[in-house]
């Protein structure tokens, strides 16, 4: 199932619906952090969740925003997209796609999934299910 709140969803009433109906408890906080990721698609790290929320009036401390983000991933509302081991970006597409990692400029942009083929995925582990994949294609300058 593909969650994506629509732009016009985006006012504080469409978003607290959203939430309760995600069984998320629509504090101010979490209104403030869900303002920011699904006002628009883009890929956002903790970083710039927390430097973004606290630009307004809102004082949001770090780990609000670190628990908000892992509620949102819990329930399916965002996915993190692993571009390394120390960087984590926070996905409000959470529909099958792939992504570009710019090296240089640390920014990361989807990829549709039509554009990568995969010829065949390995054998899985005996009691596993393909539940998913995600391909990072890293680049960076000439």
């Amino acid at each position: 199932m593909t969650l994506m709140v629509r732009l016009s969803d985006c006012t504080p009433p469409g978003l607290a619906a959203f939430l309760r109906s995600q069984k998320v408890t629509p504090t101010a906080q979490r209104l403030n952090i869900a303002q920011i990721l699904f006002t628009q698609h883009a890929h956002f790290s903790a970083e710039d969740v927390f430097n973004e929320v606290n630009k307004s009036d809102a004082v949001v401390s770090k780990a609000t925003v670190y628990n908000t983000l892992g509620l949102f991933v819990e329930r399916g509302l965002i996915k993190k997209v692993l571009v390394d081991p120390v960087k984590v970006f926070y996905d409000s597409n959470v529909a099958p796609h792939h992504h570009f990692y710019d090296l240089d400029s640390g920014k990361i942009q989807d990829i549709e999934p039509d554009q990568i083929s995969l010829k065949e995925v390995p054998d899985l582990p005996d009691g596993t299910c393909l539940a998913s994949v995600e391909v990072v294609v890293r680049v960076r300058k000439q």
